[in-house]
């Protein structure tokens, strides 16, 4: 197997783990929906289909954490550098000079993400005249991003978890003479606002894959009047 999905992913630790949904979440309740993330994003990518899933965790010494939390079939690398876009450097960098001919890294954040997106982002890489795959987030970021050989220049200098990442990122491809191209934007929760989105989406949708968050959300936050599995 020649393709590698990663997932950046954290320990859930209360009062370090998505500590801006705390509040309207306490921190364990902040925690434990991250963990409930985490669960569905690994569901995710077990159902991709010809890759090898590889969770990149920190900090450092939560290895036996994910190795114990992770279904069978997946591989284990650690996060390092000093900020986000080191650590995707990395860990890219890392997959692509040890076998794989494409690897994907994808947050852990949206775990409503589309399968289809997963699938699409190889697909794009099979295309000989692409370079680069990016995942645009509504909020200028990026919730994925892949390549076919190691590039360390589309992350230095760039400033991460900003709203202009995506468009500093597309123009630092164009200057490397690189061909990036994009899937269709979805979000990622960071906020109270993607926390309502996500809500909402759930409660919309009681066949959702992402079932570990629906039922922490349809037992922990207030869903709008009227909603499918809220009464």
């Amino acid at each position: 197997m020649d393709r590698a999905l990663v997932v950046m992913a954290k320990e859930p630790q209360a009062g370090q783990t998505k500590t801006r949904l705390s509040p309207p979440l306490s921190d364990r309740q902040a925690a434990e929906l991250y963990r409930c993330f985490l669960l569905d994003t690994l569901e995710l990518m077990q159902r991709v289909g010809s890759v090898q899933p590889i969770i990149a965790y920190d900090p450092a010494e939560a290895e036996p954490f994910f190795r114990h939390f992770a279904p069978p079939g997946f591989d284990f690398i650690p996060q390092v550098g000093a900020d986000l876009g080191e650590r995707l450097d990395h860990v890219l960098t890392h997959c692509l000079q040890n076998g794989y001919r494409q690897a994907v890294v994808t947050d852990s954040d949206s775990p409503t993400l589309p399968l289809a997106y997963l699938r699409q982002a190889f697909s794009e890489l099979d295309d000989p005249d692409v370079d680069v795959v990016l995942g645009p987030c509504d909020d200028g970021g990026y919730y994925l991003i892949g390549l076919k050989s190691p590039c360390s220049a589309l992350f230095r200098g760039i400033a991460m978890s900003t709203s202009s990442v995506l468009a500093d990122t597309l123009q630092r491809a164009r200057e490397q003479g690189l061909r990036a191209v994009c899937l269709p934007h979805w979000y990622d929760v960071d906020t109270h606002e993607g926390l309502t989105r996500l809500a909402e989406e759930l409660s919309s949708r009681p066949d959702h894959p992402a079932q570990h968050t629906r039922t922490f959300l349809l037992d922990t936050v207030e869903l709008p009047p009227g909603s499918p599995g809220r009464s």
